[in-house]
């Protein structure tokens, strides 16, 4: 019987805290798909200052807020966007700005370290002058931190250099910044600085800041006026929304200081496992709260197998590919819940030597 749970599949996984279902409770709301919800407007306008943004725009997902960012920039069918074969967009969200915008995506490989090489991003600009064969080459994306990557943190000189280039052949710079406050704590670069160079911003509230939905896309007063537009051909357009803006809005003053603490914990764990026998992690890349673990192949126990043990102890991950588990921290895991996921990891190693008659 499991006495303990420890969720570490995902920083996703967070449960609202008492404060915010009191905001929820008392929050003044209107209709925000005509424009007067005030709770709505406040928190967009506070991730817009946050961000070095004119405005921005509450969306239910990080997921419909890159797809109307893509699809913003990306206004004519069979546009192109460069973006890292790693990334969230390519990767996990459905295919959508190829399946409703018709938008062409062209991968680039992603660094270890979440970046693509500047040469392999301006090689893969489409040459106007035979648009005649070729799709047009519209938008540039980056993911910040970069998930697939282990949470890796993309600089602002780096950034800033895409920028340029986006710049010199006439194109857009959108960042899915859906763990951007990690990045910005991780870097000690305040947000503003880090998306600088780009054009849009999708910030997700439900990640490390714990809110219980939502993401907010920033850009120009332009930009956002016909993200709106889209928001609600897509049925994201919602009437008193005020109520998980506000939620939102606490998480932010309640959890932006709590990331330090998540990546120290991430840290932690990672210098644990690795340690144990059968398991290594790249203790150097871990920079913020996510941990990504590889079961080394003398171990007899495959990624879903340890997956299911772990279970049985209450301790929850989710498998990443052959031989390899992902730990993500998030502010409602504690000190302790860090030593009690590493002795499950112990235990559960130690249960498949004696099964296998290892001493």
């Amino acid at each position: 019987m499991v006495v303990r749970t420890v969720d570490l599949r995902s920083d996703t996984v967070t449960k609202p805290t008492e404060a915010m279902r009191n905001a929820m409770a008392n929050a003044e709301v209107d209709d925000d798909v005509l424009g007067y919800d005030p709770t709505a407007q406040r928190l967009e306008a506070e991730m817009a200052r946050i961000t070095g943004k004119e405005a921005g725009l509450f969306v239910p997902s990080g997921t419909m807020g890159n797809l109307i960012s893509v699809l913003t920039h990306c206004q004519i069918r069979g546009s192109e966007i460069i973006l890292g074969d790693y990334s969230h967009i390519h990767i996990y969200e459905n295919g959508g700005i190829s399946t409703l915008g018709g938008v062409h995506p062209r991968t680039v490989k992603n660094n270890e370290d979440g970046t693509m090489d500047l040469d392999l991003i301006e090689a893969a600009i489409r040459d106007p002058s035979f648009e005649i064969c070729y799709p047009t080459t519209r938008l540039i994306c980056l993911e910040n931190s970069q998930a697939h990557s282990g949470g890796r943190c993309l600089s602002a000189e780096y950034t800033d250099k895409v920028g340029e280039l986006a710049k010199k052949y006439g194109l857009k710079l959108h960042i899915d910044g859906a763990r951007i406050f990690n990045a910005s704590v991780a870097l000690g670069v305040p947000v503003h600085r880090l998306v600088q160079a780009a054009d849009s911003v999708s910030v997700c509230l439900s990640k490390g800041l714990g809110a219980p939905v939502g993401s907010v896309v920033v850009g120009s007063k332009s930009f956002i006026a016909r993200a709106k537009i889209l928001r609600k051909t897509l049925g994201g357009g919602m009437r008193q929304i005020g109520v998980l803006c506000a939620a939102a809005f606490t998480a932010l003053q309640e959890n932006l200081v709590k990331l330090e603490g998540d990546h120290r914990k991430a840290k932690s764990l990672a210098a644990e496992l690795n340690k144990i026998k059968g398991l290594k992690v790249d203790v150097a890349t871990v920079e913020t709260n996510i941990v990504y673990c590889d079961i080394l192949k003398g171990s007899r126990i495959s990624e879903t197998e340890l997956v299911k043990t772990l279970e049985q102890y209450g301790l929850l991950i989710l498998p990443e590919g052959p031989l390899r588990v992902r730990f993500v921290l998030h502010h409602q895991i504690s000190e302790s819940d860090v030593h009690y996921a590493v002795s499950c990891l112990q235990r559960a190693l130690a249960g498949v030597a004696e099964e296998n008659g290892d001493k």
